[in-house]
């Protein structure tokens, strides 16, 4: 087994980062030379804490870094798993005695900025000549084409393979310069280690990618000494830490957005323990055995053909024995007996989409694993952990346990306040089954059940990246989610009301004001809804907070709404169907000039005069001529609706007008005058089948704004109407789908219609 040498004794292995062929070359490459330094791709800032990363682990588990300044802020992670070539390299060297440094910059390093994994691999970077390898190889796609030249082949030549595998990619790519910055700064500690070793073997394990570019970096003698090349450091006014964290296979699988390109990590693991044939064998018996757990049939002689056909797959595809996309499509092949809508999963390259067949969604799982790792209990944990925990015991809240407040008491609000902060944190824990909700009446109780997840204490690290205290660390992430969102009303809207829920004033404030920036320039009325229907609560509603009626809020409700009703003016789209969105947004302007009108001198005749216009408006989409009428009518403007549903009584446009109508004035047309329900009832019996089969989605979904108890006054009216002994409870509960005795109603028709043409019948006579 060899591997490329440079002058002075530097062995450079180009690897494929959670590769178990890879790692198993570096065990043995490691057992052979018995290095004085081995020098692995990662970050040089952790090289003072080697004995923390290499305690008594549970892997997997990764180095998480954390980097905030006044104008970024960047996490990024390093993953290692028991096959993790790296870590081989690192554990291996560290049993034969030599001295171990990570060589790369630091992960907050601008270099990395784009990086959230530093072991992701750069397929994208010589993309082209994947594909051709893949074309003349006759393989789906680079995971494909990994099996099939390392993962299931020989150990005899792997190196030289290797090698001449990351040469041909890397001859056609040229780093960019974020690359070329990692490789100068990894090429100097290789010179250093160089010297220091005098003559001694030093292992340089690197991605594949940067092994051309370190070997011609470190030819020859350039005359460097000794010393280390010194580790940067953070600015002075910024915020930068690493900490160890639990992760797990789930994290670690491609098919769920994992960077790394190596999909499967429970097959791997068993590659790395057993060699690829028993990996194979294993692989079978975890999908049978995962899908009979949910009760999906899956006999012996299906798993006889699936054994079979992965067979019968290698050697065609010329394998020893069968890899892992062998095992899968020979498992496909025999339990998948319908019509597959998509790709399976490693057939490309990417996450699992959704809409993937449920057989082909557990394989993937019982590929992926459910291990997660374990720190040892000695690893330095980030202050955030300690608070978390510490802020939980205070408020007596008990992880295991549903919580339920009462918001109007002062320990619940608390409570209230510190599991919304951790929400806000994306800390696993609870999940809030009830509570105040926007456009939902004031509600004083919440509710939270318990919500236990394996990845709890990587998050909780993860997110002491923000801020040492739970204040702290929520504080920056809202001040970050701001910024990001910019002009996006619909989303500082949503920060607005969880600011208010978490109990963070200040922040509420700096929201307002984006919000208020933004709202002169909203050209989306479904977004400009969102915000004020958000602030009309805080403002009518949140007495917690104490922004119950402040000028800040009103100054926004009385902006939005001017604003909102001149875009209503300018919507034009004559056939669209009803959009709840924009129906909603007036429902939040209709409230705030019954509820805040009077206060804030909010234009009543203004609102009633644009709802004239636009309900008159023949180019208006039939949705918001109906919302425009009812808007007047909700705002006391009694119109003659009866007349005006006789207007729209055509199927493509009845529903949607109603729709409007019943978002903005439910409450009028159930307590008020009977005429316009009398009318709708009349205009649809008219209606043909085929007319009613037209109208009928739009129908469903106007009377869907209806409440259950609404809705049994429209029943009793109806019932009224027609009279008979049905009770009206009766008309709300069907058997059978309306939509589905509409089209049969329809075909009927269409089939009495072609038997007379052919003179086959004739009517109930015939």
């Amino acid at each position: 087994m060899s591997a490329v040498e440079a002058p002075g004794g530097v062995t450079f292995l180009g690897v494929r980062h959670h590769s178990p062929a890879c790692a198993r070359l570096v065990a043995a490459t490691v057992a052979r030379l018995r290095p004085a330094y081995v020098l692995v791709e990662g970050p040089a800032d952790l090289n003072g804490r080697m004995d923390e990363l290499l305690a008594d682990h549970e892997l997997p588990i990764a180095v998480f870094t954390a980097h905030r300044d006044g104008t970024r802020r960047h996490a990024s992670w390093s993953p290692f798993c028991a096959y993790s070539p790296e870590w081989v390299a690192l554990t291996a060297g560290r049993e034969v005695g030599a001295q171990l440094r990570f060589i790369d910059l630091p992960a907050w390093h601008p270099a990395l900025s784009d990086r959230a994994n530093r072991y992701a691999d750069a397929d994208q970077r010589y993309a082209e000549a994947v594909r051709r390898l893949c074309a003349t190889l006759a393989v789906d796609n680079v995971d494909a084409l990994w099996d099939h030249l390392f993962e299931i082949g020989p150990d005899d030549g792997l190196a030289e393979r290797l090698d001449t595998y990351f040469d041909v990619l890397r001859g056609e790519s040229a780093a960019g310069a974020d690359d070329t910055a990692r490789e100068a700064y990894m090429a100097r500690w290789v010179r250093a280690a160089r010297h220091r070793a005098a003559g001694r073997p030093v292992l340089v394990v690197t991605g594949g990618f940067h092994r051309p570019a370190l070997v011609r970096l470190t030819a020859g003698d350039d005359g460097a000494d000794d010393d280390w090349p010194e580790i940067p450091a953070p600015a002075p006014d910024a915020v930068a830490g690493s900490y160890l964290v639990p992760y797990s296979f789930r994290r670690l699988d491609a098919f769920v957005g994992y960077q790394s390109g190596m999909p499967s990590p429970a097959y791997y693991q068993r590659v790395w323990e057993d060699g690829p044939r028993r990996a194979a064998e294993a692989l079978t018996e975890a999908v049978a055995a995962r899908l009979r757990t949910r009760r999906q049939p899956v006999s012996t002689a299906d798993l006889i053909a699936a054994r079979s056909m992965a067979g019968g797959l290698a050697r065609l595809r010329g394998h020893a024995h069968p890899g892992r996309v062998d095992v899968l499509d020979g498992l496909v092949s025999a339990l998948v007996t319908d019509a597959l809508d998509q790709p399976l999963p490693w057939a490309t390259r990417g996450t699992l989409a959704p809409g993937a067949h449920p057989v082909v969604v557990e394989m993937v799982a019982a590929l992926s694993g459910d291990r997660v790792g374990r720190l040892h209990p000695d690893t330095p944990l980030p202050p955030l952990v300690h608070d978390v925990d510490a802020e939980l015991a205070r408020h007596r809240i008990d992880p295991r346990e549903a919580v339920e407040l009462d918001l109007t008491d002062a320990d619940d609000l608390g409570r209230s306040r510190l599991l919304h902060r951790l929400r806000l944190l994306d800390v696993p824990g609870h999940t809030r089954e009830s509570g105040p909700r926007v456009g939902a009446d004031a509600l004083l109780t919440e509710r939270w059940s318990p919500a236990p997840s394996a990845d709890r204490l990587a998050r909780v690290i993860e997110a002491g990246g923000y801020g040492p205290t739970v204040l702290d660390a929520v504080t920056a992430r809202i001040e970050e989610r701001v910024t990001l969102l910019g002009a996006d009303v619909d989303g500082l809207a949503t920060t607005l009301f969880d600011t208010a829920l978490a109990g963070l004033p200040e922040h509420s404030t700096r929201t307002l004001t984006a919000i208020g920036r933004a709202a002169g320039g909203v050209t989306d009325l479904r977004a400009l809804g969102r915000a004020l229907a958000v602030a009309l609560a805080l403002w009518r509603h949140d007495r917690l907070l104490g922004s119950a009626g402040t000028a800040p809020l009103g100054v926004l409700i009385t902006a939005a709404v001017r604003r909102a009703l001149w875009l209503v003016e300018g919507v034009r789209a004559t056939a669209a169907p009803a959009d709840p969105g924009r129906l909603t947004a007036l429902v939040a302007v209709r409230d705030a000039v019954r509820h805040a009108g009077p206060t804030l001198g909010l234009d009543r005749d203004g609102a009633l005069a644009v709802s004239g216009r636009v309900a008159a408006d023949p180019a208006a989409p039939p949705d918001l001529r109906g919302a425009a009428l009812g808007l007047a009518w909700s705002l006391g403007d009694v119109p003659d609706a009866a007349r005006a549903v006789r207007a729209v009584a055509a199927p493509d446009t009845l529903g949607d007008w109603l729709g409007g109508l019943f978002a903005l004035a439910r409450e009028e047309v159930v307590s008020g005058d009977a005429a316009l329900l009398t009318v709708v009832d009349e205009l649809l019996a008219s209606m043909g089948a085929h007319e009613f089969l037209v109208a009928l989605p739009a129908l469903r979904q106007a009377f869907g704004w209806f409440p259950p108890r609404e809705r049994a006054e429209v029943a009793r009216h109806v019932q009224a109407l027609h009279g008979g002994d049905t009770p009206p409870g009766d008309l709300l509960r069907l058997d059978a789908d309306p939509l589905l005795v509409a089209a049969a109603r329809a075909v009927e028709e269409r089939v009495d219609e072609l038997l007379a043409r052919e003179g086959l019948w004739e009517g109930d006579g015939a």
